[in-house]
C-alpha cells in the first residue's frame, strides 16, 4: 500500500469518516472508497458489491474475484440521559462495541467523573445539553432516569431529531403515560410509537446488569437494521 494512501486513511479514521478500503488481493491496488462519490476506474465494475458490503458494514472478498472489501465505520453516537445504575453497566458493555457514548443529566451527583471515568458528561438539563453535542439520524437516545421533566425533553429532541434508536426506561404503565404526555406536547403518534418502551429486548432478567444488556443487544440489533 502506497504511504500517501496510508496517509489519508490515518486521517480519515482521525475524523471519524465512513470509508472503505479496497484491494485487490492479485495485484495489491487498494483505493479509498467513499459512499457517493466516484470510485477508482479499476473497481467500477464491482461498485454494486461494493455498495453492498459497505452498506452492510461488512469486511469480505466479492464472490468470485480477488477483490477485499475492509470498511470502516464512524462510531455510532449513543446518548445516555441519567446517569444511573444500569448506565454504569452499559458503559463497561459499550466500551468493547463500536458506540461513542455521552451521559446527560442535570444531577451533578449521579453523574460525575468518578462513577463514570473516562465518558462524555453534561451535567445540564436535556435542553442545554443538547447545544454541546452533534447529533443526527445515526444517534440513539437511551432515556432511564423516569423523571419526565428529565426523560420528555430529551426524548422530544431525539423524535424530532429522526434518533434511529429511541428508547425509554420504565414499565408499560409508566409508557403509556409517557405516550400521553408526548401527545400532549404535539408529538404525532407515528413518531410516538418509534420509541421502544419498556427498553430492551425481553431477556427476563431484572437486575441492572441484566437490564443493561437487554438494552445494548436491542440496540446493537437496531444498528443492523440501519
Amino acid at each position: 500500500m502506497k504511504q500517501e494512501l496510508l496517509k489519508e486513511i490515518i486521517k480519515k479514521k482521525e475524523n471519524k469518516v465512513e470509508f472503505a478500503i479496497i484491494t485487490n488481493l492479485e495485484n495489491g491496488e487498494s483505493c479509498i472508497f467513499e459512499k457517493k462519490k466516484p470510485v477508482d476506474k479499476n473497481f467500477e465494475k464491482h461498485i454494486e458489491k461494493i455498495n453492498f458490503y459497505f452498506d452492510k458494514k461488512k469486511n469480505g472478498i466479492i464472490e468470485e474475484t480477488n477483490i477485499f472489501i475492509e470498511t470502516y465505520i464512524r462510531p455510532i453516537k449513543v446518548i445516555i440521559v441519567g446517569a444511573v445504575h444500569i448506565a454504569q453497566y452499559l458503559v463497561d458493555f459499550a466500551k468493547s462495541l463500536n458506540f461513542e457514548i455521552s451521559i446527560i443529566d442535570p444531577r451533578g451527583y449521579f453523574a460525575s467523573e468518578q462513577r463514570f471515568p473516562g465518558i462524555k458528561i453534561i451535567n445540564k438539563w436535556p435542553k442545554e445539553a443538547f447545544k454541546e453535542i452533534s447529533t443526527n439520524s445515526q444517534t440513539a437516545l437511551i432515556a432511564l432516569t423516569h423523571d419526565p421533566k428529565i426523560d420528555d425533553p430529551a426524548l422530544q429532541y431525539a423524535i424530532k431529531n429522526k434518533f434511529f434508536y429511541i428508547g425509554a426506561l420504565g414499565s408499560k404503565k409508566t409508557h403509556e403515560n409517557r405516550c400521553k404526555r408526548l401527545k400532549e406536547a404535539n408529538i404525532k403518534d407515528e413518531d410516538i410509537k418509534k420509541i421502544f418502551g419498556p427498553i430492551g429486548i425481553k431477556l427476563g432478567g431484572r437486575s441492572a446488569p441484566e437490564i443493561a444488556l437487554s438494552i445494548i443487544s436491542q440496540l446493537v440489533s437496531e444498528v443492523y437494521k440501519k
